[in-house]
């Protein structure tokens, strides 16, 4: 199974179109649509799964939307967890200077004032330092794994509130060396990373501030512990996962039966692209047109996969098979964004000027640094792209002049140099040309990696113009397929079930247009 961090070859577990349409082991019967027509006619397609139903849709009730929201939760979680090696969780933190993070800090200072005032009383009051040691007993209890008999021992008897409730009636009670008993038992029992926590409270001389630093630092350790635990049943979610998210969504279908409306809209779209496709294909002068093309459901899938590389994320909902890897899609199409714009920049630099800076591959490198620096951020709403395409346009010249004048070669005249700013600034030009060239090529690049066949083990070769971006291009190719991959793996019955319905749909039609009269 591939996963983000993993170099592994995208070939792998992929489907081609000379294959028998495998999507995953459930859609092994979903061959390229000249095979079998009882595969899309029969009913054994699961219940629930199927996406086009003439049964009128049910009343859902609201215990079966928050079931079916709990379901989507956890295969969330699980999903963000088996996938992402550097998934942990974080505390909260609530900004100082609003409104919460203000009463949050008078609440607590007032309450570390009154244990203040109270031990500090004649004679003390020990009742509140009684409960915060109730309270960090459990919390180290729970830290202690089911071996810990003899821990969890010492902890009950030296943490007893109701022996120190009686020593504290005969002032007897010891709330420094109970306090340095904590310390030590959490100095046995945190990460090496909380070391430096655990000797700043031992050098800590107030009582009421060293207990006010305990708490602290035991939210810190279960922090720990709970990313410690995530980490260990990370292996187990990555061998379960595909048979894990699939039953999941599964009860979300039965719960939510137009839990794939998304997605049946998202693969409806290729499949009349694909049609439309061949239509214009049949027409063209010279084509066979004896018999009526038929429609690869691979095809048809991998062109879905294709479009989540333009998808406006900020406006358009994602198919619901895709939402676990929703942010990690979108962050992967900005990446893309930038680094065609970079592709389409050192085409047009080495277009214009490539007869003069040819021979000058530190030049190209550095122009490229500068490229990637000046549109960081180019997704977000605030950013000025015409500007920043100016910005490195007319930096381009000073590079490319400064190299010259560095090897004694004239530089570049002013007409030169403001076409090549010109040029820059026109790449967010709709239907710019370069532009593109570079999508295009970028997206066949893209639909070949979903179409390699399994055997082959190493990245499709890229096409020409996009050599400078290449290193960076392969590493967001591999993560795609392993996404594209893992999800045809999970979703791949509900997507064959989807497709049976619309390629059976689709060539019915046809067969009717067929036999109809003509006037």
């Amino acid at each position: 199974m591939p996963f983000n961090d993993e170099k592994q070859c995208v070939g792998e577990d992929h489907p081609s179109d000379s294959d028998s349409s495998r999507f995953s082991e459930s859609m092994a019967s979903l061959s390229d649509y000249e095979c079998s027509r009882q595969s899309f006619t029969s009913d054994s397609s699961s219940k629930s799964s199927s996406p086009v139903s003439t049964s009128p849709p049910r009343v859902v009730t609201f215990d079966e939307v928050m079931t079916a929201a709990r379901n989507l939760s956890n295969m969330t979680l699980a999903h963000e967890i088996a996938v992402n090696e550097n998934f942990e969780l974080k505390q909260d933190a609530v900004p100082e200077n609003s409104l919460a993070g203000q009463v949050k800090h008078i609440v607590h200072q007032a309450f570390w004032d009154v244990l203040e005032s109270e031990l500090n009383a004649d004679p003390p009051e020990y009742e509140h330092a009684i409960k915060l040691f109730e309270e960090i007993r459990e919390i180290l209890l729970s830290f202690l794994t089911p071996g810990g008999n003899r821990l969890r021992n010492q902890i009950c008897e030296v943490l007893d509130t109701d022996l120190i409730r009686q020593q504290a009636e005969h002032s007897a009670v010891d709330i420094p060396g109970l306090a340095n008993y904590v310390i030590s038992t959490m100095g046995k029992l945190c990460a090496p990373v909380r070391d430096d926590d655990i000797r700043e409270l031992k050098a800590t001389g107030n009582i009421v501030e060293m207990l006010r630093k305990i708490f602290h630092v035991l939210d810190l350790m279960k922090m720990d512990m709970v990313n410690f635990t995530i980490k260990s049943i990370r292996p187990h979610l990555q061998r379960q996962l595909v048979e894990y998210e699939r039953t999941k969504f599964q009860e979300i279908l039965e719960e939510t039966p137009s839990a794939l409306d998304q997605t049946t809209e998202w693969i409806k779209e290729s499949v009349n692209e694909e049609l439309l496709s061949l239509s214009e294909s049949a027409l063209t002068p010279g084509a066979e047109n004896s018999s009526k093309p038929s429609l690869s459901p691979t095809v048809v899938l991998n062109n879905s996969y294709l479009k989540l590389l333009k998808w406006d994320y900020q406006k358009k909902d994602l198919p619901e098979t895709l939402v676990t890897d929703g942010a990690r899609l979108q962050e992967l199409t900005e990446k893309l964004n930038q680094l065609k714009i970079i592709a389409c920049l050192s085409l047009i630099t080495k277009n214009m000027v490539g007869a003069v800076t040819e021979g000058f591959p530190e030049l190209t490198n550095r122009l490229k640094r500068i490229s990637a620096v000046l549109l960081e951020g180019m997704n977000k709403q605030t950013f000025n792209l015409k500007e920043a395409l100016n910005s490195i346009g007319v930096q381009t010249c000073v590079e490319v002049n400064k190299t010259l004048t560095e090897r004694g070669l004239p530089t570049l005249n002013a007409e030169v140099q403001a076409n090549l700013i010109g040029q820059f600034s026109s790449i967010q030009e709709e239907d710019n040309s370069i532009w593109s060239l570079i999508d295009k090529r970028i997206q066949l690049y893209m639909k070949s990696l979903l179409c390699l066949p399994s055997s082959q083990k190493c990245m499709p070769p890229v096409p020409g113009g996009l050599t400078i971006i290449q290193q960076e291009l392969e590493a967001l190719g591999c993560q795609y397929a392993n996404i594209v991959n893992l999800n045809k793996q999970v979703y791949g019955p509900f997507y064959a079930n989807i497709l049976r319905k619309l390629l059976f749909i689709e060539e019915a039609v046809g067969k009717v247009n067929a036999s109809s009269p003509t006037n």
